[in-house]
């Protein structure tokens, strides 16, 4: 299966002009045969953890209107969209959130990620279930940013039957994960691991893109560098 990784520097706060900027990416990678598209941590608001504690407009909800650009762009292409944005909780709170919307617009998955970094602490309710869906038989995992840092995650995907490691990241300059964290999940759990990244400032700092993919073997099949916006293409599943 082709999964594309994909990286845009979200406008902070602007839901409607990220959604625009995903739909976009979502049909161009759909054209060119991907079947599933990941996407950065946060992409529809950009990662300000900050400002979503002081702007409820930006919680979103899992049918949220505000997404149906991306519905939309999914049923075109027949293409799943794998995005991230603050989703309102049972309890009230927000958590850092993938919605997986599939080829015909429905919600395939809901993962809420489960280990929250520094201010994500004061702003975000942690999930306590993995993230999993089913696509063309593919069984995909879902982890966000930190999450990877915990490599029972990716453990327990692979004893799951999954067949790809899906992350959804927002990693700056100088971050270590690029050598330390991806190659290593994927090379200890057998899978590929498809990281969707950012560009731009941000609450973290100035995110470096290089959004991609890496081999079940650690090595790297795909990276979309730091140039500018776009996604890259690799066999996932």
């Amino acid at each position: 299966m082709i999964v594309a990784a994909t990286q845009f520097a979200p406008v902070a706060g602007d839901i409607d002009a990220n959604v625009r900027t995903v739909a976009g990416l979502v049909r161009a990678a759909g054209a060119e045969g991907a079947r599933v598209v990941v996407f950065a941590e946060l992409c529809l608001t950009g990662y300000e953890p900050s400002l979503v504690r002081d702007t409820p407009g930006l919680v979103l909800a899992e049918d949220d209107p505000r997404l149906e650009p991306v519905r939309e762009a999914c049923r075109a292409v027949s293409a799943a969209a794998v995005v991230n944005g603050p989703v309102r909780t049972a309890g009230g709170r927000p958590a850092v959130t993938t919605l997986v919307i599939g080829p015909d617009g429905s919600l395939l998955a809901r993962y809420d990620k489960q280990h929250l970094y520094g201010i994500e602490r004061e702003v975000f309710e942690p999930g306590a279930v993995d993230g999993r869906f089913t696509l063309d038989g593919v069984r995909f995992a879902l982890a966000t940013c930190y999450d990877n840092r915990f490599p029972e995650l990716a453990e327990r995907a692979a004893a799951d039957g999954c067949g790809a490691y899906l992350a959804s990241s927002v990693l700056t300059a100088g971050n270590d994960s690029f050598e330390k964290v991806y190659p290593v999940r994927a090379r200890d759990s057998g899978l590929p691991v498809v990281l969707g990244n950012a560009l731009g400032p941000n609450e973290d700092g100035v995110a470096v893109g290089r959004a991609g993919a890496w081999g079940p073997d650690g090595e790297r099949i795909a990276d979309a560098g730091s140039d500018g916006p776009g996604f890259v293409l690799a066999e996932a599943g």
